[in-house]
This record gives C-alpha cells, structure tokens and sequence, in this order.
C-alpha cells in the first residue's frame, strides 16, 4: 500500500511539473542541429562572405504546431561570438532565451548553446535573426511558421500551399565593415540592393496551379527601409499579422515595415503565364525593386513588359493602409475562442510612457536615442545581473518614461515595469524618418496613429474594438503611434528600433517586468545550462 501511495505521489508531482513547463501530451519536442560558419554568397552578383545555417543562405524554416516546444543546438563556427534572437516568439516566462545580449550570453567560438523554446499559444508568421553586431547584414536568419492546433478552426479554407517570403534590403559591403563605419562615428550607405529569399532579380520562382489558392508569409528582414510587395495582375487578401487573424481585405500592394510580417492569400485566377512577384523600396530617395516569379505551372510564357510600378514616398497612402488592418473578431487565436473575447478597450490604463526617437551627436559620434538616452551594453547581460544581483551592470529607471528633451547621454538604460500594469505607450517621432519598433515578449494592440504631437485628446482617436495584436509597428515621420500592452510576461525585455544601425547606435532599451513572488507560475528559473559570462561567470545557476 505505502508503495502505491509512493508511485501515485511521483506521478502527481511528474504531472505538476509538465503542466508547470506547458509539456502536454499534444505538445511535441521539434529538435534541431544548426552549425553557423561562413560562407561564399552572391546575393547581387558580388562575392560576399555570409553567414550560413547548416550551409544555407537564408537559414532554414522553422515549422512548429502551437505550444510545440523547439529544442534548437546551435554550433558557433565563425572567429567571433555569435547569437541568434526570435523575432514575434514571446518566450513566455523565458526571457532567458531571448536570444539577445541583455538576456543571453552569446556563443564563444568554437562553442554551443541549446535554445529551449516553446511556441507557447501562438500562432502565424515570424522569423528569426542574428542579434549581434551587425550579423543580421551577412544572413543567418529563417522563417517561423507556427501554425494552428488540428482541432482549432482557421477563418479560411486550406490553401493549396504555404509559401515563405523572406524580403528586404541588402549591401554588397561586407558586414564587418558596415560596423566599422558606424564604430567611428558614420553613417551607413544606402542599400545596393533587395533580395527576395536571398536571392536578387528574378532569383526565385514560385509555382501554382491555375485556380488555386496559396498562403504567402512575407517578413521584413532588412536593417535599413521599408519595402512594398505586390504581384502583378492579382489581388492578396490579407489574413494575418504576426499571430493575429485580421479582416480578409484585399490589397493591390502591401507596406512592410522592418521586421514585419504578413500573411497573405492569393488565387491563381489570371490567364496562363509568369508574372512578376515585386519589392521595392519605400520613402527612399532612390527606389529600390527586385523581382521573383510567379510560374503557372503549364505556362509557356514567361514574364514581359514593365515591372508593376508601387507607392513610393506617399506617407498618407500608407498610413491609411495601416488604419485598415483590422482584427478578425470572430475567429479563433491559438485557443479555441473568439479573438474579441479579450476586449483590450475595457481596461483601465495604470500607466502611459511616452518614447521619443532623436539622432544626437555625442563625443563627436553619431548616436540615436530614445527620451535622450542612447543604450550602451553592460558587461554582463541585464538577465543575469539582475537575477544573481550583481551591482554596477544597470540601474533601473536609467531611462525617463517620458521625453525630458535634455542633453543627450549613454548608458545602459533599463526602465522598471510591474507585472500584470497595463500600460499604453506613446511612440512619438519628430524626425523625417520612419521608425519601426518591436518589443520582445509581447504582442500589443495597435490603439492609434497620426500626425503631430500626441496629446491625451488623442484618446478619442483611438481604435479601442477591433485593432490588430501584432510585436512590430511603425511610426511615420513627425507622428505618433500609440498601443495598448498587458504586461504579463515577466522578464528582461527588449524595445528597439529595428533600423539596424539606430539599434547598434543606442536607439533600444530594456523593460524589467518584476514580479516579487518567486514562483514558476510567474517566471521559470534560470536554465542549468544557460551560458554564464562577464561578472556572471563562476557562479552556479541552479542549487544542486
């Protein structure tokens, strides 16, 4: 009898401990080996050194089922430390695997490091990227798909099949030399070129049948402009943003920021023949466009004429397509259950921080900065400092909530946050640019967007039913963008431009979402097998 009550209390703790770490029965490990080395590319017909995944430029995709857990051994090849981060994957109570400076210690040479990640209610389209130095010019980055659990119902029929674009711009200048001209105080040049899956003009082509519909993911992965895609002669009907079912509208031509990600459906309802697949550049004075190929598969005719001409520097044509984006109210997000059943606009507001981007000089260098504070890293990633305590690496409330309009300093800004507040943040851009944030561990609602400077009157211009959840938004030159976030997720995290060279420049900080209860119901403790460095390395990461 003591032995039965023995084994049915190891098999309620065994239980606990799977549902604690959101291991089910329907949630499979994906396991996967990647080794990171150099090699030759010719992205724009000019040899470059790249960084591949398992020999690929771009990196291999990601498919994974909701609360998949992603099991992901990364092998460091190159002369320098290395670091991948997961754009749109929230790491749920893990921001130890964030894949970013101030959360992760990065991959000596030589060396590896095993992300344990779980797609934890999620779904739709992200990617990932390399997250340090000026990596993310040089390649290493893939798709993610997460796609919906079988007995989860999907707002649209199966399409025929899943295409992933991985779009955005690129310079023949290797990326050592791109950080180089940033380190000693410059700016970069403009991009030479775009690339569709890594490839340039005509470099990729995608085949359909006549009749049938398919699903394109298309992400943002360059570091420096915004681009529109299109393809000639057919409509795409908008269904998703970055894990969010949207209204099914129909578009000619799509904006995707930087580090954006959309989900399009498009039917082969034209004539037989090729068209073209385009990307071009927008808001630059030079207009970028590279091209792919849309084949009919019994087509004999391939693509003529003039590439379709897009938008632009049209700043009102694309602010009114980001106003149309609406979510879907009535269908199911990862669980099964309306994604209007979370009415975001009912919810009292415990905090407003207002974020302003500006270009400073300071010491004679080119900095960027929020609230004129431009980020430097610490010696040790913020994570770990804070989780062993360790003094001198960060202070909190090292950045303003709001804009002080000061001189301009550097530092490694970290801003304190409560779990569970439920913050509206105001990113207000009065330069001639446009931004593109994200912020790691979330999705937010997208509540507003307009000229000028923002002010609390701007509250009844807010979208407070049906705007999209998405990680990355946009912010158009002397304009504000304003969203809604719950701050439940508790860690380290990241809020940055995704302009790579504002990011490297200082144009990022921090956010420390604290809780004082010390539980696994609130945030996982440290992995055993985290990488410890700087003031960190020596000490034990779990008791024995």
């Amino acid at each position: 009898m003591r032995d039965c009550i023995r084994v049915l209390c190891s098999l309620i703790a065994l239980f606990l401990f799977l549902a604690v770490n959101g291991v089910h029965s329907d949630s499979p490990y994906r396991f996967y080996t990647w080794k990171i080395t150099y090699g030759d590319i010719y992205p724009l017909g000019v040899k470059q050194q790249g960084i591949l995944i398992n020999g690929q430029f771009p990196g291999p995709h990601i498919d994974a089922i909701t609360n998949d857990n992603l099991i992901i051994s990364v092998y460091n090849y190159l002369r320098e430390p290395f670091l991948i981060s997961w754009d749109g994957l929230q790491q749920r109570k893990n921001s130890w695997m964030d894949g970013l400076p101030g959360t992760t210690c990065p991959i000596p040479p030589g060396k590896s490091f095993t992300y344990v990640l779980q797609a934890k209610d999620q779904i739709g389209s992200h990617f990932y990227f390399p997250s340090l130095g000026f990596h993310k010019a040089a390649g290493a980055f893939g798709g993610i798909r997460i796609w919906s659990r079988p007995r989860i119902p999907v707002p649209f029929p199966p399409p025929a099949w899943d295409f992933i674009i991985l779009a955005g711009d690129w310079f023949k200048t290797n990326h050592y030399i791109l950080r180089r001209l940033l380190d000693n105080g410059g700016n970069l040049p403009s991009p030479d070129g775009l690339l569709i899956n890594g490839r340039g003009w005509n470099g990729n082509t995608f085949t359909v049948d006549q009749g049938r519909t398919y699903r394109f993911r298309i992400s943002n992965v360059g570091i420096a402009t915004s681009i529109n895609f299109r393809i000639q002669g057919h409509m795409m009907k908008l269904i998703e943003v970055e894990g969010s079912h949207t209204l099914q509208n129909s578009y000619a031509a799509l904006d995707i920021h930087l580090g954006q990600s959309y989900s399009v459906l498009v039917t082969a309802d034209q004539p037989v023949k090729d068209y073209y697949i385009v990307v071009s550049s927008r808001f630059t004075s030079r207009v970028l466009t590279t091209t792919s190929i849309l084949h009919y598969s019994n087509s004999k005719t391939g693509v003529s004429g003039p590439v379709p001409g897009g938008p632009t520097t049209q700043i009102n044509w694309s602010l009114n397509q980001a106003r149309s984006i609406r979510r879907n109210l009535t269908a199911s997000g990862p669980r099964p259950n309306p994604q209007g059943s979370y009415h975001y606009g009912m919810i009292k507001i415990s905090r407003t921080i207002t974020l302003a981007n500006s270009a400073p000089y300071i010491n004679g260098k080119q900095r960027y900065a929020i609230n004129s504070v431009s980020f430097i890293p610490g010696d040790t990633p913020l994570k770990l400092a804070d989780h062993f305590k360790i003094p001198g690496v960060f202070s909190l409330g090292s950045i303003p909530s709001s804009p002080t309009y000061g001189n301009p300093y550097l530092t490694t800004s970290v801003m304190p946050a409560n779990f569970r507040d439920f913050v509206e943040i105001v990113f207000q851009n009065w330069e001639e640019t446009v931004q593109s944030y994200h912020m790691n561990g979330y999705n937010f609602f997208v509540v507003g967007m307009d000229g000028g400077q923002w002010t609390p009157a701007s509250r009844t211009r807010y979208n407070l039913r049906d705007t999209v959840s998405r990680c990355t938004v946009q912010v158009y030159p002397k304009a504000w963008t304003a969203i809604f976030v719950a701050l439940d997720n508790v860690g380290m995290w990241n809020i940055r431009s995704e302009n790579w060279a504002r990011q490297y420049l200082g144009q990022q900080f921090y956010l420390r979402v604290y809780s004082p209860v010390n539980s696994w119901r609130d945030e996982y403790p440290i992995p055993k097998g985290a990488r410890l460095c700087g003031r960190a390395r020596g000490r034990r990461t779990r008791p024995q």
